[in-house]
């Protein structure tokens, strides 16, 4: 069995959930001057296209590497298809476009543990996932995104250029946050932090307008979802399961990259992706003649299982905004993360085949 750092989860919980605290005070401060409701208007006038509306802001907001994130995402996915998605339909839109960046981008601990220990260049990686991402996007929009209509039910805007420039200033607060992360290096805690700040001062608020967001910001319900998420998340590493599925695996008569296939999707669904990826990628890639092939195909499996997993913080957080189960929101994502994982089967051999 594994032990447990008490002091590294409590460390994370607690981070998480100041993320949590503070993405909820930023969509306070964003939606008291309206900012949501005017960049969904300037998106409107560039694309005058709902469904891309609705799958361009989630993936937009899906650079940001915080299961907080949801939040924003959601406001946006909701305004946009309230009336045309029910809430499943809604909260599975926003998960699974929010989450289609994590795949691939190198923002993501999970892409930079993988390379790490496979040791395939992270551009060759991210070359492989343009087939999978297109195919995440596909696999999304068919099943919901289609059925929207496509007029937003506003005139077509006159000038595409200031719709642009106003889109960057209602995004800016969110802007901010992917340049202080990606360019200065700044952990989500801070970063966030630093647009608040930013936010109050830029919009001149008030201690009195304040104070009501900063308690709205404190979701008990969530928070406390949250932490039991994690302690699951915990117990089930301290069970010591996920060693034992190599054994078990490995009697299957079937080919031995599809054998770790399933260890990446059954561990990435009880552990989440980090946990399957430090344990499995060293036994793959020490059994089977790795490189890009099998670490896009991995990690596809791995993100596939990350989507479905009742350990994956993202998904309590999105069925929590639209108020509905756990359950409900997998149910729903099970059929299309299984077609994901069938496809990337024959991608897998497809790059073999073309000498990757």
């Amino acid at each position: 069995m594994a032990c447990i750092d008490f002091s590294l989860f409590f460390a994370y919980t607690i981070s998480l959930s100041l993320t949590v605290v503070k993405l909820n005070t930023l969509v306070w401060i964003r939606e008291a001057r309206s900012q949501i409701k005017l960049a969904q208007e300037d998106l409107d006038g560039l694309f005058h296209n709902r469904r891309i509306n609705v799958s361009g802001a989630a993936l937009f907001i899906g650079l940001l590497p915080s299961a907080a994130a949801m939040i924003l995402c959601g406001d946006i996915v909701k305004d946009a298809t309230d009336g045309y998605l029910k809430p499943k339909e809604q909260a599975f839109v926003t998960s699974w476009f929010r989450h289609i960046p994590e795949s691939s981008l190198p923002t993501y601990s999970s892409v930079l543990l993988m390379a790490s220990l496979s040791s395939v260049r992270l551009g060759s990686f991210i070359s492989g996932m343009i087939v999978p991402v297109l195919t995440l996007f596909v696999l999304g929009y068919f099943p919901c995104l289609a059925h929207l209509p496509k007029d937003p039910g506003t005139l077509r805007s006159q000038n595409r250029l200031c719709d642009m420039r106003n889109l960057f200033l209602h995004l800016w607060t969110l802007l901010l946050i992917l340049v202080l992360i990606l360019a200065f290096g700044i952990s989500v805690v801070p970063a966030v932090a630093i647009s608040i700040i930013a936010g109050i001062i830029v919009y001149r608020f008030h201690v009195q307008e304040l104070l009501p967001m900063l308690r709205s910001a404190f979701e008990v319900k969530l928070l406390l979802n949250t932490f039991l998420v994690l302690v699951l998340k915990e117990f089930i590493g301290y069970t010591g399961v996920l060693e034992e599925l190599p054994d078990i695996l490995s009697v299957l008569p079937i080919p031995a990259y599809l054998i770790f296939g399933i260890l990446f999707l059954l561990g990435g669904i009880i552990s989440g992706a980090s946990g399957i990826i430090a344990l499995g990628t060293p036994i793959a890639f020490a059994a089977l003649n790795g490189g890009m092939p099998l670490m896009v195909f991995l990690m596809c499996m791995a993100h596939a299982a990350s989507q479905i997993s009742p350990t994956h913080v993202c998904l309590v957080v999105a069925s929590d905004y639209f108020h509905i189960t756990l359950g409900e929101l997998t149910r729903r994502t099970i059929p299309v993360a299984l077609a994901f994982c069938i496809l990337m089967v024959g991608y897998y051999n497809l790059l073999l085949m073309l000498g990757f």
